[in-house]
């Protein structure tokens, strides 16, 4: 099962795709794979994504079966700057289980939410504004479609967040914690590396390195791999490789889907998920839905900072002091000219 994970990343690694930085023109989905990209949706964009899934888990070792019901949703919103995106995601679900092992077969029914965190997520560094501003090679196909050792350089972002956990999580059996939540209310950190490598062929890679409720007795850490390949304006397909490890529990999860654009600001998907494990193995469907409300109104060029935008913020103010200062010794001049009025007779002029 390892070899099956460490060969999708390897294969994912030699994959391709470009598309554009921070605000674009069509919706910037994290859907359907469960990683985020590193960019954001583009300041005054609020988004809501959501979905809901079917599933089935098989333990070997307790000898049960479930029936799963699972709702998940997100809402992002790109606030202050073009590199910052504010996050609150979760999701809910719905166990039936069954033990197999008594002849008179029992049923056991528990729902609760999985997660619920709160979190923003911030671009370090981007590597493609510049490169987009600079234009194409109008002389060369080859040169603009051809292998660049700098296209391996990804753009960066951090996270940071908190999860809520309740009081009812049935002895953390949704949040693979396994601690039971006494009082209330739980809040732990999540934080997570993401990079993001958008290639030439239609492909992007993401990475995400995660650490999360790192507070509590069974902190968990793992990595999400996600290969998207965008085969039309309109319709696009991925594969996924997640794992994670804690204390409690470990799993390594596959996922693959495709999502197909609407509009502009509408797009659907489907997936699936299968665990390598089987304890449980698990096997879920899912579809879902993003909308965008885009209230954007002006491109931050991100390159524009630092000692490069202060050079350039300063060109531009002396260039509009120098034009004001000549606008007001036009003014001047033509105001002294009109003050003159020639008498007709001795070529003087009378000053009014």
């Amino acid at each position: 099962m390892k070899n099956v994970s460490i060969l999708l990343v390897l294969f994912s690694s030699f994959l391709i795709q470009t598309m554009h930085a921070q605000y674009t023109e069509t919706i910037n989905n994290n859907r359907p794979g469960g990683s985020q990209g590193a960019f954001a949706v583009g300041t005054k964009v609020l988004q809501i994504e959501g979905g809901f899934g079917l599933g089935t888990e098989e333990h070997s070792l307790l000898q049960t079966e479930t029936s799963a019901f699972a709702i998940d949703y997100a809402v992002r919103y790109g606030l202050f700057k073009e590199e910052l995106e504010i996050i609150f995601n979760g999701e809910f679900q719905s166990n039936n289980i069954t033990d197999t092992r008594t002849s008179t077969v029992g049923e056991l029914v528990y729902s609760n939410f999985r997660s619920n965190t709160l979190g923003a997520k911030y671009l370090v560094y981007d590597p493609y504004r510049k490169r987009d501003l600079e234009g194409p090679n109008l002389y060369s196909w080859k040169a603009n479609n051809k292998f660049q050792w700098r296209d391996l350089i990804p753009a960066i972002s951090g996270y940071v967040g908190a999860n809520f956990d309740f009081i009812d999580n049935p002895e953390g059996k949704f949040t693979n914690n396994y601690t039971v939540v006494e009082e209330g209310l739980s809040i732990s950190p999540k934080v997570a590396l993401i990079t993001q490598n958008n290639f030439k062929s239609g492909f992007v890679l993401v990475t995400n390195i995660i650490a999360n409720r790192v507070t509590t007795d069974n902190p968990e850490y793992g990595y999400i791999v996600t290969l998207t390949n965008t085969v039309t304006d309109w319709f696009s397909v991925f594969v996924e490789n997640q794992g994670f490890k804690s204390d409690a529990y470990a799993d390594q999860l596959l996922r693959g889907g495709a999502a197909a654009l609407i509009t502009r600001d509408l797009q659907v998907d489907a997936s699936l998920l299968y665990s390598l494990k089987d304890t449980p193995t698990r096997l879920y469907g899912r579809i879902g839905v993003s909308y965008r409300f885009d209230m954007h109104d002006e491109d931050e060029f991100l390159e524009e900072k630092g000692k490069a935008g202060r050079e350039k913020r300063r060109a531009e103010k002396d260039k509009n002091k120098k034009e004001k200062s000549k606008n007001k010794e036009t003014k001047q001049s033509k105001n002294r000219k009109d003050g003159f009025e020639d008498d007709g007779d001795d070529g003087e002029g009378k000053l009014y």
